[in-house]
């Protein structure tokens, strides 16, 4: 019986034990609160790109990430302990935008509602009204 993808269980562990070394063991005040998302592993195992978001914005969020390349040695160290592979891939660590834009989609998506509900207020209540019926039975009576 298969156990899985290797690099996706691998990836399942670094974003595991990553998300602990950065709240216990890195004491770099310049890290901050930094919440790992997700953990994309290459099929060679040879690199592993930490997704990572954080609610500093702007200059604070450069901050984070030059804070992240400074432990980027570190958290590798402590992996390789705990992990116990022969070769432990390269860290990259990136912000993860996809949070922003799925907060920018959900935005868009409830000023939408907002506008067709305001629409549908304004619109006066129109009754159904019935077809009228007419001679030609609906055809314009102009053609052959």
């Amino acid at each position: 019986m298969a156990q899985g993808h290797r690099p996706d269980r691998l990836g399942d562990q670094i974003r595991s034990e990553t998300s602990d070394i950065l709240a216990r063991e890195v004491h770099d005040p310049g890290v901050g609160f930094v919440t790992i998302t997700r953990v994309s592993v290459t099929s060679d195992l040879q690199i592993a790109r930490i997704y990572y978001t954080t609610m500093a914005a702007g200059a604070e969020r450069k901050q984070t990430a030059r804070a992240l390349q400074r432990v980027q040695p570190f958290v590798r160290r402590q992996l390789a302990g705990r992990l116990g592979l022969r070769r432990m891939p390269e860290l990259e660590f990136r912000f993860d935008e996809s949070i922003e834009q799925h907060a920018r989609i959900e935005q868009l998506i409830h000023e939408i509602h907002e506008q067709d509900a305001a629409r549908d207020a304004a619109a006066p209540a129109e009754s159904p009204a019935e077809p009228r019926a007419d001679a030609t039975g609906g055809r314009d009576p102009h053609e052959p």
